[in-house]
Protein backbone atom coordinates (compact mmCIF):
# COMPACT_ATOMS: atom_id res chain seq x y z
CA UNK A 1 0.00 0.00 0.00
CA UNK A 2 1.39 3.66 -0.80
CA UNK A 3 2.09 6.38 1.51
CA UNK A 4 -0.79 8.19 0.64
CA UNK A 5 -3.41 5.84 0.80
CA UNK A 6 -2.40 4.44 3.86
CA UNK A 7 -2.49 8.04 5.32
CA UNK A 8 -6.25 8.25 3.82
CA UNK A 9 -7.09 4.98 5.18
CA UNK A 10 -6.37 6.45 8.81
CA UNK A 11 -8.13 9.54 8.28
CA UNK A 12 -11.24 7.75 7.34
CA UNK A 13 -10.92 5.03 10.69
CA UNK A 14 -10.01 7.40 12.64
CA UNK A 15 -12.86 10.08 11.75
CA UNK A 16 -15.30 6.95 11.71
CA UNK A 17 -14.23 6.09 15.06
CA UNK A 18 -14.68 9.49 16.91
CA UNK A 19 -18.17 9.53 15.21
CA UNK A 20 -19.56 6.31 16.61
CA UNK A 21 -17.75 7.01 19.95
CA UNK A 22 -18.31 10.80 20.48
CA UNK A 23 -21.45 11.53 18.14
CA UNK A 24 -22.61 15.30 18.36
CA UNK A 25 -19.91 15.72 21.70
CA UNK A 26 -16.20 16.97 21.43
CA UNK A 27 -13.61 14.25 21.21
CA UNK A 28 -10.25 13.11 20.21
CA UNK A 29 -8.94 9.96 18.74
CA UNK A 30 -5.65 8.44 18.22
CA UNK A 31 -4.91 6.20 16.02
CA UNK A 32 -1.42 4.44 15.29
CA UNK A 33 -0.15 1.86 12.29
CA UNK A 34 2.42 -0.70 12.92
CA UNK A 35 5.05 -2.32 10.28
CA UNK A 36 2.32 -5.10 9.78
CA UNK A 37 0.11 -3.10 8.69
CA UNK A 38 -2.18 -2.94 11.69
CA UNK A 39 -3.98 -0.25 13.24
CA UNK A 40 -4.53 0.23 16.93
CA UNK A 41 -7.02 3.59 17.81
CA UNK A 42 -7.47 4.98 21.09
CA UNK A 43 -9.42 8.04 22.93
CA UNK A 44 -8.34 10.81 25.32
CA UNK A 45 -9.63 9.57 28.64
CA UNK A 46 -12.00 11.73 30.69
CA UNK A 47 -11.22 12.65 34.04
CA UNK A 48 -12.49 15.25 36.68
CA UNK A 49 -9.29 16.47 36.99
CA UNK A 50 -7.36 17.07 33.92
CA UNK A 51 -4.22 17.40 35.27
CA UNK A 52 -3.92 13.81 35.01
CA UNK A 53 -5.76 13.64 31.49
CA UNK A 54 -4.08 11.64 29.04
CA UNK A 55 -3.61 12.55 25.09
CA UNK A 56 -5.76 10.29 22.69
CA UNK A 57 -2.94 8.75 21.13
CA UNK A 58 -1.28 7.27 24.11
CA UNK A 59 -3.42 4.50 24.42
CA UNK A 60 -2.31 3.37 20.90
CA UNK A 61 0.97 3.91 21.52
CA UNK A 62 1.01 1.63 24.17
CA UNK A 63 -0.93 -1.54 22.70
CA UNK A 64 2.05 -1.27 20.21
CA UNK A 65 4.19 -1.83 23.01
CA UNK A 66 1.98 -4.38 24.44
CA UNK A 67 2.25 -6.30 21.25
CA UNK A 68 6.03 -5.36 20.43
CA UNK A 69 5.42 -3.64 17.32
CA UNK A 70 7.23 -0.61 15.68
CA UNK A 71 4.76 2.20 14.75
CA UNK A 72 5.12 4.15 11.74
CA UNK A 73 2.53 6.17 11.24
CA UNK A 74 0.37 8.71 14.10
CA UNK A 75 -2.34 10.37 13.62
CA UNK A 76 -4.88 12.05 15.77
CA UNK A 77 -8.30 14.27 15.29
CA UNK A 78 -10.63 15.84 17.39
CA UNK A 79 -13.73 18.04 17.13
CA UNK A 80 -15.93 20.37 19.03
CA UNK A 81 -19.49 20.15 20.89
CA UNK A 82 -21.61 20.31 17.86
CA UNK A 83 -19.61 20.19 15.20
CA UNK A 84 -18.47 18.67 12.10
CA UNK A 85 -15.32 19.87 11.64
CA UNK A 86 -12.81 17.57 12.04
CA UNK A 87 -9.52 18.75 13.75
CA UNK A 88 -6.02 17.33 12.98
CA UNK A 89 -3.63 17.57 15.70
CA UNK A 90 -0.07 17.57 15.43
CA UNK A 91 1.15 15.36 18.22
CA UNK A 92 2.58 16.95 21.38
CA UNK A 93 6.14 17.22 22.44
CA UNK A 94 5.06 14.28 25.13
CA UNK A 95 3.90 11.89 22.34
CA UNK A 96 6.28 13.13 19.84
CA UNK A 97 9.05 11.95 22.95
CA UNK A 98 6.80 8.28 23.16
CA UNK A 99 6.84 7.64 19.56
CA UNK A 100 10.65 8.42 19.07
CA UNK A 101 11.31 4.91 20.84
CA UNK A 102 10.42 3.58 17.02
CA UNK A 103 13.04 6.11 15.24
CA UNK A 104 12.88 9.48 13.96
CA UNK A 105 11.43 8.22 10.61
CA UNK A 106 7.77 8.21 12.44
CA UNK A 107 5.46 9.88 10.36
CA UNK A 108 3.01 12.13 12.09
CA UNK A 109 0.13 13.92 10.99
CA UNK A 110 0.17 17.55 11.84
CA UNK A 111 -2.00 20.18 12.59
CA UNK A 112 -1.68 22.80 9.29
CA UNK A 113 -3.62 25.95 8.50
CA UNK A 114 -5.80 24.24 5.86
CA UNK A 115 -6.76 21.75 7.92
CA UNK A 116 -5.23 19.02 4.89
CA UNK A 117 -3.92 15.77 6.01
CA UNK A 118 0.11 15.74 6.47
CA UNK A 119 2.18 14.04 7.42
CA UNK A 120 6.20 14.46 8.65
CA UNK A 121 8.40 12.38 10.10
CA UNK A 122 9.83 12.87 13.72
CA UNK A 123 13.05 14.54 12.14
CA UNK A 124 11.24 17.12 10.52
CA UNK A 125 9.06 17.95 13.51
CA UNK A 126 12.02 17.82 15.82
CA UNK A 127 15.46 18.39 13.54
CA UNK A 128 17.39 19.03 16.78
CA UNK A 129 16.39 15.95 19.21
CA UNK A 130 18.09 15.64 22.18
CA UNK A 131 19.28 12.07 21.77
CA UNK A 132 22.14 12.10 19.08
CA UNK A 133 21.70 7.84 19.10
CA UNK A 134 18.34 8.74 17.10
CA UNK A 135 19.20 10.73 14.46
Amino acid sequence: MDELAIEKEMYKKAVDFLNQRYGKHSGGVGIVRVDSGEYYISVWNETYNSCVDLCAETGAILEAHKYNKKITHSLCVAKDEGSDNIQILTPCGICQERLYFWGPDVKCAVSNKDNKLLFLTLHELQPYYWNLDHK
